[in-house]
């Protein structure tokens, strides 16, 4: 039997994810009221990056739900461009990312989302695969569309645990 090393998810926060994106939620005050009123605008909270060669384009995933503990053996990520996860249906799900270490990852972080939040994945950060934690694990992506290999995977030769903070 294969050993695991141990992650404990986090709750997620800007500050706690701003070395790998940004957290996409409507906390405070919005920055803007609009609709004669009616309504907050948290204004241009993600830095979107679809380089020279990419445009933005607008997803749809539906992924198969897990649950903790999870094993994470494998982390990808896109050289060539940002990756935005928006949550359509107000579950959870569980984002993990990893430092780069001389392009490989580094010890990986595991976060727990709301379900009232999204992430924006900075260009080239290492990242497991979607994890919704509910059904229907659905989702609007925003990333790039565009020509070149924009996905390096990197399997982990001893595989981590994530379990519940």
């Amino acid at each position: 039997m294969e050993s695991l090393r141990r992650i404990a998810a986090r709750p997620l926060s800007a500050e706690t994810f701003a070395p790998f994106g940004e957290v996409l939620e409507a906390r405070g005050t919005p920055d803007r009221i609009i609709n004669e009123g009616l309504c907050g605008r948290w204004h241009d909270l993600a830095r979107l990056d679809f380089g020279p060669a990419g445009r933005a384009g607008i997803s749809v995933f539906l992924a198969e739900p897990r649950s903790l503990p999870l094993r994470l053996s494998l982390v990808e990520r896109h050289p060539e461009g940002s990756q935005a996860f928006l949550p359509m249906t107000g579950h959870p799900f569980l984002v993990v990312v990893a430092p780069d270490t001389d392009g490989r990852p580094g010890e990986p972080l595991a976060f727990l989302t709301d379900g009232m939040q999204g992430v924006n994945l900075r260009r080239g950060t290492w990242h497991g695969v979607l994890t919704p934690l509910a059904a229907p694990g659905l989702f609007a992506v925003v990333d790039r569309i565009g020509p070149g290999a924009n996905l390096e995977e990197y399997r982990f030769e001893t595989p981590w645990e994530i379990v519940a903070g």
